[in-house]
């Protein structure tokens, strides 16, 4: 009876993680966990699924070592394995990027018609940050603002951004920034700024990889 070399069975092994990878509601999940530590609850509320096929996604992606979780009595928390799971989303979203023709077609036909202008790099925007010349807008919900976000940054979700554009100095230079280099929020709040006026750009992905690179975020007390 043959047995598997240990070539074998570290494939074995990695193709487990593939496949734990495998569903568009577990990538939506490990976007929702990268923004924080979620309960259950709150990332079913988040993507729009039932609590139980919430609950059977995260423990598929538990068994893999893609994501941890810690009970607190009734409610189980979940949080991203370590930051090399960022980096595995990141090496898939660029490989689907260069050789899937489909995502090439999304990008060109939402993304690109939104936002034409390359985005600022996280580089660039610490040291705008520490020179104090720009505005930085967080435009995610203010419960994921909470967990984390850029130093001075203020949190105007994207609902809010019309009714408090007259707070915002049409002089300097506006930054917006969400979840990571597909969400939304970014690409729609740059076009109702610069729709009005403003001179905005995007941050070229998200908080999630803004504190992987280890720059610095703040949270917010209490």
């Amino acid at each position: 009876m043959s047995t598997q070399s240990p070539k074998q069975a570290l494939f074995t092994e990695f193709a487990a993680v593939a496949k734990a990878l495998g569903h568009a509601h577990r990538l939506e999940l490990l976007e929702q966990l990268a923004q924080g530590e979620r309960s259950v609850e709150t990332l079913a509320q988040k993507t729009g699924l039932s609590i139980a096929n919430a609950s059977q996604h995260l423990q598929h992606m538990r068994r893999a070592g893609l994501v941890g979780a810690r009970r607190d009595g009734k409610f189980v928390y979940y949080q991203l394995a370590d930051d090399g799971v960022l980096d595995l989303l990141a090496a898939l979203r660029r490989t689907a990027e260069r050789n899937v023709a489909e995502v090439e077609r999304i990008v060109r036909s939402y993304f690109d018609d939104r936002d034409g202008l390359e985005p600022i790099s996280r580089e660039e925007l610490a040291e705008r940050l520490r020179a104090g010349t720009v505005i930085i807008l967080d435009v995610r919900p203010e419960d994921e603002f909470a967990l984390g976000h850029l130093p001075g940054a203020l949190n105007v979700p994207l609902r809010t951004l019309e009714a408090r554009l007259s707070q915002l100095n049409p002089s300097q230079e506006i930054v917006a920034y969400c979840r990571g280099a597909f969400c939304v929020l970014s690409y729609e709040a740059v076009a109702v700024l610069r729709a009005r006026g403003f001179k905005a750009r995007r941050l070229e992905d998200g908080f999630p990889e803004w504190r992987s690179a280890k720059l610095p975020i703040a949270e917010c007390n209490g």
